[in-house]
């Protein structure tokens, strides 16, 4: 699948260690995800399920950092929780630092494991279990 350009241009203000992280993650989620919608969201690019947030990637000041918006139900040492919902991430600060088995896996986990993220503010901060 080609790459959206909108996710091309982000890419591209990238210098070259952050954009092969990035690239690598956008190849790995898009192979595992294939019925999944791309964009840029919130200034960086995710992929949605219907509607639903399900993972992104983002540049940060030390590097990249992976964010899968259900990754607290996962049950995954390696993710950190992120933030007061369910979302969890890894970093990482080179291309190499990236198991892409572990990534596959968690790839696969995001479709089974999903909270509704798009319905969170007709439901007043109250995020309820899709998956």
């Amino acid at each position: 699948r080609k790459m959206k350009e909108d996710i091309l241009e982000y890419h591209g203000r990238l210098d070259v260690c952050n954009r092969d992280i990035c690239e690598l993650l956008y190849q790995a989620i898009n192979q595992n995800l294939p019925q999944a919608e791309s964009k840029i969201w919130h200034a960086h690019p995710v992929w949605f399920l219907d509607g639903n947030p399900i993972v992104g990637y983002d540049k940060l000041k030390d590097g990249v950092r992976l964010m899968f918006w259900s990754g607290q139900s996962f049950d995954e040492f390696a993710l950190q929780n992120s933030g007061k919902f369910k979302a969890a991430v890894v970093y990482y600060e080179n291309s190499a630092q990236i198991d892409l088995m572990k990534l596959e896996k968690w790839l696969k986990k995001a479709i089974l494991i999903q909270w509704d993220y798009k319905n969170i503010v007709k439901r007043k901060g109250v995020l309820e279990r899709l998956k």
